[in-house]
């Protein structure tokens, strides 16, 4: 079994494990329109990592203050993405798999090996991270889950591999 809040406080760790999380109204899917081999995949990751230096991490200083709120925005990561460059401080997961090996929660070097086999078109140029801890969705289904598809849908992207942490 795993234990989704190890990381925390105990005394946040109660309050989390009680908290009811009300389920999806549903779940969208839109069937892939094109072979696999010629689609522009994007990959999304809730694991809240940046690129150091590039774009600001998430607020976990706010998230430490405010249990009940989680960092909304997104951070663009790109293709060439190296190891070094990753900066990781989810509040909810061990950061030190992440700075040993991105591809544990976003497979980039992964994909760019089905690339480079053939198995799948192209992995986009950009790519996103979002923070999984979300309390209130409003502004992230409002605001920037929209704003990121429209980004991919600029960039030409036909499908998404969601890699949830």
């Amino acid at each position: 079994m795993t234990d989704s809040f190890k990381w925390l406080p105990p005394s946040l760790k109660a309050y989390y494990a009680g908290m009811a999380i009300p389920p999806p109204d549903s779940m969208p899917w839109t069937p892939l329109r094109k072979p696999l081999r010629d689609a522009r995949i994007a990959l999304v990751t809730t694991a809240g990592i940046n690129v150091r230096g590039v774009e600001p991490p998430f607020d976990f200083e706010r998230e430490q203050r405010e249990p009940n709120w989680g960092d909304p925005t997104y951070r663009t990561l790109p293709r060439d993405l190296r190891q070094e460059q990753v900066q990781a401080g989810h509040l909810h997961i061990n950061n030190d798999d992440l700075l040993r090996d991105v591809d544990v929660a976003f497979p980039v070097h992964r994909m760019l090996e089905l690339e480079a086999a053939g198995e799948i078109g192209a992995l986009a140029e950009t790519n996103y991270s979002f923070m999984g801890y979300q309390p209130d969705t409003t502004e992230w289904r409002q605001r920037y889950a929209p704003e990121v598809a429209r980004r991919m849908k600029d960039e030409a992207v036909d499908a998404v591999l969601l890699t949830p942490v």
